[in-house]
């Protein structure tokens, strides 16, 4: 695609990514000026580091050995509102994360209905706090992930291979082994790994169910080590530590997920004759249950506690609510201002890949990337006062990733279908985004520009580094109301924050829709 000629270059982006790795080398120089050759491993950071890798690991084996039966249900069943819970399986990542702890609090708390229950029958009460409320919580956000990459593989499985097999009289489980398990074999170390990637850098579910010395993760030491001891050495050499371990499982994610092919077929609607059996669909429904009861709970749980706790919502959450606000759209702002151009330069190579890019998303933490900056900015400036812009630019930087590989597809087709006929007509640069490109990947666009405004708004991260009592995001006041034990006014907010991130979704998502078939 590159050796013809195309409507826009790829200078912008080689712009947009110099200041990318600007950002992030920066951030990298202001950690490096702190974390001296003579900081060392303690035996709370040997503690943190075990702790991290074995969270992650366990979060990612449950996460996708979970996902198997939910996934093959949903690919085997056609049943009343299938659609709507497929779509859902998407809330989760764009739930705040504060939001679902909240609600996983509800159904898995102290007071919460599973103990309510238990103690109907005399039996012990579970506490969510330590190594397993981590792993349920990390289970909540990525078993909707693994579910829908699982299912797109039994979906790239051609139906005529389901008819084959019914001809052959197969049974189920010949049928799963034959079929299923290559695919599932395929799919699940790639996946395993990005969620293990993903929960190596989590920090509110640490911070919010960690539960003690015994369950911190190295994210959780940073805060620890900058917030409360202010030791930028030992932060600045935790963020090296994270930065590698990160990293390397990053590279390890990309070169083990695969392309999911679709093998050739002749479109037919897959019938699934396997699955006709009473054990198999009783078998089918029940996972069909278990997984949407978990699934859609907790959100349940914060919706009705957040209704009769809006009451006790204090002024101060809905001034952190304006602020969270402002800072998603500050965030969209600066996204679309580095994945558009990105994009464009992306879509005119031959082999143009975002996996580059994604690295900084899936490796650089927040945490990481605030540290280095705050060590830059305190000699020259007052960090807490340009707290809410840093915010700002870290959450679209992590938001990145996810938009290029929205954004990247509908530009190259625009690029592909029209890129000839805008040079013949002298249509280049400007002219080529505002009448072709734009308007051929909006849809896209609007998408992307939702998923960073419902991910910023919701981000408790750096925010919690250089936060101060004035200035707030409602995320870090909804964890200030948690651990002041005010659960009604803790729970109002949720639901705002929950509305707040759902709302900015569905505005840019609708917005880039907006007569798009005209």
């Amino acid at each position: 695609m590159a050796r013809s000629a195309q409507p826009v270059t790829g200078r912008s982006g080689l712009i947009a990514a110099a200041l990318i790795v600007a950002v992030v080398m920066l951030s990298f120089v202001g950690i490096g000026l702190r974390a001296g050759p003579g900081s060392g491993l303690g035996p709370a950071d040997w503690a943190a580091i075990r702790f991290t890798l074995f969270q992650a690991a366990l979060s990612a084996l449950f996460s996708v050995v979970l996902a198997i039966p939910l996934a093959r249900a949903l690919a085997r069943r056609e049943l009343p509102g299938k659609g709507l819970l497929i779509t859902l399986l998407g809330a989760p990542f764009i739930l705040p994360v504060i939001v679902a702890v909240l609600g996983l609090l509800a159904i898995f708390g102290r007071n919460g209905l599973l103990n309510q229950a238990l103690a109907l029958f005399g039996l012990p009460e579970v506490s969510i706090y330590g190594l397993h409320g981590v792993v349920l919580a990390h289970v909540f956000f990525n078993l909707p992930l693994a579910t829908r990459l699982l299912l797109q593989g039994w979906q790239s499985i051609p139906g005529e291979h389901f008819r084959l097999a019914a001809q052959l009289d197969l049974p189920p489980r010949m049928i799963f082994h034959t079929l299923e398990w290559p695919m599932i074999r395929r799919i699940l170390p790639g996946a395993a790994a990005l969620i293990f990637v993903i929960c190596l850098t989590s920090f509110a579910v640490a911070l919010t169910l960690g539960g003690g010395p015994r369950a911190t993760t190295i994210e959780l030491a940073i805060y620890q080590a900058f917030r409360f001891e202010f030791d930028l050495s030992r932060a600045a050499f935790l963020s090296v530590l994270q930065l590698v371990l990160a990293g390397a499982a990053a590279v390890l994610a990309l070169r083990v997920i695969p392309d999911i092919p679709m093998t050739a077929g002749m479109d037919r609607k897959v019938t699934r004759f396997d699955a006709r059996g009473g054990l198999q669909r009783a078998l089918d429904i029940a996972a069909i249950l278990a997984g949407g009861l978990f699934l859609l709970g907790p959100l349940t749980a914060v919706t009705l506690s957040g209704i009769a706790g809006l009451v006790y919502v204090p002024a101060t959450a809905w001034q952190a609510a304006f602020t969270s606000l402002w800072v998603a759209g500050l965030s969209i702002v600066v996204m679309l201002a580095l994945a558009l151009p990105l994009a464009g330069w992306i879509a005119i190579r031959d082999k143009g890949s975002a996996e580059a890019v994604g690295l900084i998303g899936l490796s650089a933490s927040p945490l990481m990337l605030g540290v280095g900056w705050f060590i830059l900015l305190n000699p020259v400036a007052d960090p807490v006062a340009l707290s809410l812009p840093v915010t700002a630019v870290v959450n679209a930087l992590m938001a990145l990733p996810f938009a290029l590989r929205i954004i990247v597809p509908g530009v190259r087709d625009a690029l592909t279908g029209y890129g000839r006929l805008c040079v013949t007509l002298g249509l280049t640069g400007l002219q080529a985004w505002r009448w072709l490109i734009l308007p051929r990947a909006r849809t896209q666009i609007g998408f992307a520009a939702g998923l960073t405004g419902a991910l910023s708004v919701g981000d408790l991260g750096v925010i919690a580094l250089f936060s101060d009592p004035d200035r707030t995001t409602l995320p870090l006041q909804m964890y200030r109301l948690m651990s002041a034990y005010r659960t009604e006014a803790a729970a109002g907010a949720a639901l705002l924050l929950l509305a707040m991130a759902l709302g900015i979704f569905w505005i840019c998502d609708r917005g880039g829709r907006w007569h798009a078939d005209t």
